[in-house]
């Protein structure tokens, strides 16, 4: 009897119970084909929603780069149309000064002429000429107008004008403006007329 309990397992038996903790172990590690399913379609929404995020972050980054260049353009061309605005207002009465200028030379030339005989103007006559220029004068200076000082002054290209030369006396004087033969005129610092220059050379 004794015999009998501790005879050992048949090989059948322990083949089963090995097979079916093979089975028990297998089916802990296995994950079911739902979850994997489950897991891989999360998987590409989420790789779908990255892509999409990326997409209107590019698209987003472009739009705000069209507006700055837009608002910049913009501005750009407000203060150009600003500054133009103010230039037409500052020099509208260009025209009419510019047509004035050859009056003022005349009314010059005849202050300076000297009375010759019964041709030329009284003293009289001068000095109602003096008033009329000195008028014309302070108004066209309230205009903006002012005068270019050339003589002694070195030759300018921007102001001047040369007609001809002459030899200077000396090297200092060389590049100088030796006599004016028509006054220049600026008009809010934008030159209107260059004077007309003889200059040492």
């Amino acid at each position: 009897m004794e015999e009998e309990e501790m005879k050992p397992m048949s090989e059948p038996e322990e083949g089963e119970e090995k097979k079916e903790i093979e089975e028990q172990e297998t089916a802990k590690n296995v994950v079911p084909e739902k979850e994997r399913g489950r897991k891989n379609r999360n998987a590409r929404k989420l790789e779908a929603l990255h892509q999409e995020n990326d997409k209107l972050s590019a698209e987003k980054a472009e739009i705000h780069d069209k507006y700055i260049r837009l608002y910049s353009e913009f501005d750009n061309y407000r203060r150009r149309t600003q500054k133009e605005k103010l230039d037409i207002i500052k020099n509208a009465s260009e025209k009419i000064i510019v047509g004035l200028l050859p009056v003022l030379d005349d009314m010059e030339r005849a202050l300076k002429f000297e009375t010759a005989g019964q041709d030329g103007p009284s003293d009289s006559e001068k000095e109602g000429i003096s008033l009329i220029y000195q008028k014309m004068m302070n108004f066209l200076k309230q205009q903006g107008l002012e005068e270019i000082h050339a003589v002694g002054e070195p030759f300018d290209v921007d102001l001047h004008e040369a007609v001809t030369t002459m030899p200077a006396p000396s090297e200092e004087e060389k590049g100088k403006v030796l006599d004016e033969i028509q006054k220049g005129y600026r008009l809010n610092e934008k030159v209107i007329r260059f004077s007309k220059v003889v200059i040492y050379q």
